[in-house]
């Protein structure tokens, strides 16, 4: 079946609505932003400067670990419902206005840290939203081309988002994200009566997010449609839970599956860490500002935009596992840096005080973190669809959102306890290192053209 342009180029406009929040949120600005108001609350209270900057930390890890699993219990079976009902749109009209409210509310974390754990709870309710969001969206996607199309079609939609996020990013720090001396990038004082005292310029990347999302969504409901021709079965809860239920054993006979999403699990939990601890790390191991902190989301956002474009093609080439693992290597090279890595010295060796060394070092990695984690995630998205049965899409995706978030608690949970155990920021990423070197091993029994053949044969 010929599939529209329209339709294709719809999809797409997901990502393009979506990526601000991971971008501007989750990584380069309020993260961040949360990161230091956090460790000034923990100083009020009467901890050291490392154990307050540790204990910011734990709790941004801590949020992200309950939000994973929330995804991880629930995806799968709304996904095995929404195939039941041969309907996905109306749970991403559902999920989105959960993400507009609780993104827009974001403006309520003041630099005294007043509502920081309501705003900590809401930050991962606007999560959870955006994450259910997409799995219904990469549930459509089996449905936009063939085999040797769908790499590049996944590789161009997460390129297109990448560069939402660099302009997202642009324009929060030219005209709205306050440097120490209140005013923004170009030198300016934030628009509408900001007050930069109160970091509103920075507090307004929430709103931002929402009304970015609400305007650049409008041609994913104007050109994406539910499939009409697609009958629905029994939406009892009875009868999708055995649905589920089959489909689960099913996997444990599937030995490229199985491996696929454990192998997945690991390395995508891993990259998930370093984009939500990244920005955190650069504020509290570097002492960047927000609007440093942003320009290198710029950076590494553009470096993720181009990468992921060619990495579709080369998917489109030579399928999707010879790149995931080639990225892995690089995000675990890259990983093994930060933890050697601070401001006073590389690896153990002692740096000139004031050295720009790290900072550069820094720039480097975050460039290669947004190139190869944008490979990884859509020739992942792209192996999926290669192990996904034509009748259950939103149910294969909600297992691969299951097999993504099922350990999200280990990450986050790791850093937390190595952490706390260390009082080093560094060291915390130690866990991540060994996540990525399991998921390249389980990588082995992968095949690489899935197990497509047998829904067809």
């Amino acid at each position: 079946m010929a599939v529209s342009k329209k339709r294709v180029w719809g999809w797409m406009a997901f990502d393009w609505a979506a990526q601000p929040f991971y971008t501007l949120g989750l990584t380069f600005i309020f993260g961040p932003y949360f990161a230091v108001v956090a460790a000034e609350y923990y100083l009020g209270t009467g901890l050291e400067q490392d154990a307050a900057k540790a204990q910011a930390q734990s709790i941004w890890s801590a949020g992200q670990t309950v939000a994973g699993l929330v995804i991880a219990f629930s995806a799968p079976f709304l996904g095995a419902f929404a195939d039941n009902s041969g309907r996905k749109v109306p749970w991403i009209i559902f999920f989105s206005i959960i993400y507009v409210a609780t993104t827009a509310m974001l403006w309520g974390l003041t630099p005294d840290g007043a509502q920081l754990f309501l705003m900590l709870i809401i930050f991962y309710i606007g999560f959870v939203a955006a994450e259910s969001a997409l799995n219904f969206v990469n549930a459509i996607l089996p449905s936009l081309g063939n085999e040797h199309e769908i790499g590049r079609i996944s590789g161009s939609g997460a390129a297109f988002g990448y560069w939402g996020g660099v302009l997202g990013l642009v324009i929060m720090l030219a005209f709205f994200a306050e440097t120490d001396e209140g005013v923004t990038r170009l030198g300016m004082s934030p628009p509408f009566g900001l007050d930069p005292a109160q970091m509103e310029g920075t507090r307004f990347v929430g709103p931002f997010i929402a009304i970015w999302y609400v305007v650049f969504i409008i041609p994913f409901f104007l050109w994406v449609r539910d499939d009409p021709r697609i009958i629905g079965k029994s939406t009892k809860i009875g009868a999708v839970t055995a649905d589920l239920m089959q489909t689960l054993k099913s996997v444990l006979e599937r030995k490229s599956l199985l491996n696929f999403l454990v192998g997945s699990m690991f390395y995508r939990d891993a990259l998930n860490a370093l984009y939500a601890f990244g920005g955190v790390y650069a504020a509290l191991v570097l002492d960047w500002q927000t609007t440093e902190i942003g320009l290198f989301g710029i950076i590494a956002a553009i470096a993720a935009a181009i990468t992921t474009w060619l990495s579709g093609l080369a998917d489109q080439r030579f399928g999707p596992k010879p790149v995931i693992r080639a990225t892995v290597w690089v995000l675990i090279v890259v990983s093994a840096i930060i933890v050697g890595m601070s401001r006073e010295s590389i690896f153990g060796v002692p740096l000139a005080e004031g050295s720009q060394l790290p900072d550069i070092i820094f720039y480097i990695c975050g460039m290669c973190i947004g190139g190869a984690g944008g490979a990884v995630y859509t020739s992942s998205r792209s192996m999926m669809v290669r192990h996904t049965h034509p009748d259950r899409p939103a149910e294969a995706f909600g297992l691969f959102a299951l097999s993504g978030k099922a350990t999200a608690f280990l990450a986050p949970a790791s850093i937390s306890l190595f952490t706390y155990m260390t009082g080093n920021v560094q060291l915390g990423f130690l866990p991540v290192i060994i996540l990525f070197l399991m998921g390249l091993f389980l990588l082995r029994w992968v095949n690489k053209d899935g197990d497509r053949a047998e829904w067809s044969a």
